[in-house]
């Protein structure tokens, strides 16, 4: 199978802008009781599902200052993929959105490898962005690693959220819409 199509990114369709009330995950309950759903959008690759992304934060959240409020997406696994390969493209999007040094190319890649495991259809990776400060990153509802690279967490949410990003019609959904 193509590469790409086992990996996180690439070419997206999208679900409607929040279709329908989701359950606000389980970590984000104890980190921001209030957490609201900013938008929804379904990832799809070559026509294949590959994951549903959702956007929560603890307040109201705009495209235009995402990196300066704390927020988290969600991804829902629509299919399987090997963490390697969801660690690979990430630094991939990553390095399309701007010129990364070879020895931060190198952590960031190591640090994204030991926190994806290899997901299922229906496991689900939350990442919290805590705000110029670090992110944490849960599977299935447990910690699974936190980054004190506030550089690397940044970039890293950037993949979806930044204006550079390869999925434009994929971060409108995420910004309900408001972009």
């Amino acid at each position: 199978m193509h590469r790409r199509a086992l990996l996180t990114l690439g070419l997206g369709s999208l679900l409607p802008p929040v279709a329908q009330a989701l359950d606000r995950p389980a970590e984000l309950q104890s980190v921001w009781p209030k957490a609201q759903l900013i938008g929804s959008g379904r990832m799809r690759f070559l026509g294949l599902s590959i994951y549903d992304a959702h956007l929560w934060a603890p307040a109201p959240l705009s495209a235009a200052d995402w990196s300066e409020r704390p927020l988290a997406i969600e991804l829902v696994y629509t299919r399987s993929l090997q963490g390697a390969q969801i660690a690979e493209r990430s630094l991939d999007e990553m390095r399309r959105q701007l010129n990364i040094g070879s020895a931060d190319a190198e952590r960031w890649l190591a640090t994204m490898k030991a926190t994806f495991p290899d997901v299922r259809d229906g496991d689900r990776l939350t990442g919290i962005y805590r705000l110029g400060d670090s992110a944490r990153f849960y599977w299935n509802g447990g910690l699974r690693k936190t980054w004190s690279d506030a550089a690397l967490a940044k970039h890293f949410f950037g993949i979806w959220l930044s204006p550079q990003t390869s999925e434009p019609s994929l971060r409108e959904a995420l910004f309900g819409g408001r972009v």
